[in-house]
């Protein structure tokens, strides 16, 4: 193999440092066998480098691609998908190092990098996931630097300096393109997250679906209100709203369970001013909204159900923004139809017998609908039930179980057994899932709801008023609702216990809760302003400043700034390129020569290096040892073949220059 072709060992450690960190980000979603692959073939690829080792024969290869492509099979159940072809993509970039022979293949890996640093978009568009991405590109562009610096005896940070001076100059025209180009879709809006876990609240829900939540600190939302924010304890995010109950398990309808003359909500009688705030919603890969009660968005896309929730036709896959409208106090459908009726009022035959029975007990004293409601919750609230996050399990009749034996319970638990009690009373009855509360962050004033928030509640429909909302967890644990969950399970010590390192858990040390809310204020400014930045938007900005667009007018601009950014930059590397690029050493010995010249001793043009010094030795004697030392180190490191022993000729002048001083 000729020596230009050959992979210099420097630039092979960059590039299994880059390999390493493009694989860092996705360890957490990995199988750890797809690790050991990555250290197996680094290491077998530094045999090879020592010479220890051969390449695999084809053969071996074959086996290898049979043995990941069986591994990712047996790991995700599936070839298609995200994670499973993701996980595919960085075994297969593992094992291209056993290809590693010539500087052509390292081109192909350096470059296959490039695109492996944008998977990660595929799952979080984070800040901090952004500046790592940053880091990452900066790695794998001096690995390729690198490449093209011949053979190094020693690890050099040069290519890493190197590189960052192509990417502080690429910085500007990445500005410009960001604004000006048009913007499409990106790669990870396809929906294509088959295996990727759905977050947040799910379309149906037993006990313990909403308490695993509650072990979360991920953040489900933010919040921006115009004006005053409402108390916490009227902050109910509904999401999905509940109405059939099937073997202990509540879930909401589908669209063609409902009649056609049922799929359209009721008008609503809206007065005053409402509640104008504006929604920064996560990827949920679920396709309905949250929002306050009875809510209504102009926004393109977001529709309303009959049961007055928002949603959207297609699943959310990427952060989403939507602007709504809330009037808390309107009524909610006083007029309810007959199969509306008969679809809040069903429950499943045989089951919780003795529930049954209790809410009959309870309708008989109570003599009305709102009386019934009234009875249950002054049930929970003076009887001896508990709010816990660690309720016991339940086997068949769970209603019947809870209420009467075990009596501990989280918010599902208290929902589902009250509207279970109404129904059997001859109410309608319906869970609402979604979030209760949030955390105003002082620093932007915007609520932040996360995802043990979760929340469960009812909805009871009285005559001549409609649905009204009844927190049965708000009769057993009021700290719940007015204070929040950690509040509730202070005596419990179980909030947030599986995750000992979230900063959530130490809000009461200030400093620590002040860097996390400001950092959680410039999160929402980059998901507001970079990553939510749409054609919208840009349409909206170009408009603002360079009035009517047209598509003539937005080319010309585009290319003019282009221009405008690459000119300098041009002009300054062509001037760099007209005059000699002198190394350390050359440097070095120059100001060594100019360091005499300033006691009186100035070298002569096309003066060799020994006269000069034997002109400066009779002239200065003092400084004849220093001189001799360095023009012997400069003459013998001017012919060595080794770089670094120039380099380290240019370091020991370097030390001597300073005994001139």
């Amino acid at each position: 193999m000729k020596v230009d072709e050959q992979i210099p060992r420097n630039a092979l450690v960059w590039i299994m440092l880059g390999m390493a960190a493009l694989l860092a980000p996705h360890l957490g979603r990995l199988p750890i066998w797809v690790l050991v692959v990555y250290i197996a073939c680094a290491l077998w690829r530094l045999q090879i480098f020592r010479g220890a080792w051969h390449f695999p024969r084809r053969l071996v290869k074959l086996g290898l691609i049979a043995m990941a492509g069986t591994g990712i099979w047996l790991s995700y159940g599936s070839l298609l998908g995200l994670e499973p072809t993701v996980a595919l993509l960085l075994t297969a970039y593992a094992m291209k190092l056993l290809e590693l022979a010539r500087r052509q293949d390292a081109y192909v890996l350096l470059f296959l990098g490039y695109f492996i640093c944008i998977t990660e978009f595929l799952f979080t568009q984070d800040l901090l996931v952004v500046l790592y991405s940053l880091a990452t590109v900066w790695l794998v562009t001096a690995a390729l630097v690198a490449l093209h610096q011949g053979v190094q005896e020693h690890f050099r940070f040069g290519p890493l300096r190197q590189s960052g001076v192509m990417l502080a100059q690429a910085f500007p025209l990445m500005l410009v393109l960001f604004f000006l180009f048009p913007r499409i879709g990106p790669l990870w809006t396809v929906p294509v997250k088959t295996h990727a876990a759905r977050t947040g609240v799910s379309d149906n829900m037993s006990p313990g679906s909403i308490s695993s939540l509650s072990k979360s600190d991920e953040v489900a939302f933010r919040v921006s209100f115009e004006g005053e924010i409402p108390p916490r304890a009227n902050l109910y995010w509904r999401g999905l709203v509940m109405s059939r109950l099937q073997q202990g398990t509540w879930s909401a309808f589908n669209y063609y369970d409902v009649p056609a003359a049922e799929r359209r909500a009721a008008e609503v009688a809206t007065e005053g001013e409402p509640l104008r705030y504006s929604v920064l919603m996560m990827p949920t890969q679920q396709n309905w909204l949250y929002s306050l009660r009875y809510a209504e968005s102009s926004q393109a896309g977001i529709m309303q159900a009959p049961d007055f929730r928002l949603f959207r036709p297609v699943e959310i896959e990427e952060q989403y923004r939507y602007q709504v409208r809330s009037w808390p106090q309107a009524a909610l459908e006083p007029v309810l139809s007959d199969w509306r009726r008969l679809a809040e009022l069903r429950l499943p035959d045989s089951e919780n017998p003795r529930t049954r029975a209790l809410a009959l007990q309870l309708r008989e004293e109570a003599g009305s609908d709102a009386g019934l409601v009234e009875a249950v919750l002054a049930r929970f609230r003076e009887e001896s039930f508990v709010y816990t996050l660690q309720p016991p399990l339940l086997g068949e009749n769970a209603t019947d179980q809870f209420l009467f034996e075990t009596r501990r319970g989280f918010c599902e638990h208290y929902a589902s057994a009250f509207v279970t009690l109404m129904r059997a009373g001859g109410v309608p009855a319906r869970v609402v899932a979604g979030y209760q509360g949030g955390e105003v962050n002082p620093v932007n004033r915007t609520v932040i709801v996360h995802q043990f928030d979760a929340h469960a509640w009812a909805e009871v429909w009285l005559e001549g008023e409609g649905w009204r909302r009844v927190d049965p967890t708000a009769a057993v644990s009021p700290s719940r609702i007015e204070q929040g969950l950690e509040q509730a399970l202070a005596g419990e010590g179980s909030f947030l216990a599986d995750s000992p390192l979230s900063p959530l858990r130490y809000r009461r040390v200030d400093w620590i809760n002040s860097l996390r809310l400001r950092y959680d204020a410039l999160t929402y400014r980059w998901q507001s302003w970079v990553v939510g930045f749409n054609s919208e938007n840009q349409l909206q900005l170009l408009q603002r400043y360079l009035g009517e667009l047209t598509a003539q007018k937005f080319v010309l601009i585009l290319l003019g700034s282009g221009l405008l950014v690459l000119l300098p930059l041009a002009a300054w590397l062509l001037r760099q390129r007209g005059g000699a690029t002198l190394d350390g050493l050359s440097r070095e010995y120059l100001a060594f020569c100019a360091q005499l010249a300033r006691r009186g001793v100035e070298r002569a043009p096309g003066e060799g290096p020994r006269d000069f010094a034997r002109r400066v030795a009779a002239a200065l004697p003092a400084h004849a040892e220093v001189v001799a030392e360095v023009t012997g180190l400069y003459e013998n490191a001017q012919y060595a073949a080794s770089r670094d022993s120039r380099r380290d000729a240019a370091q020991r002048i370097r030390r001597s220059r300073r005994r001139l001083r």
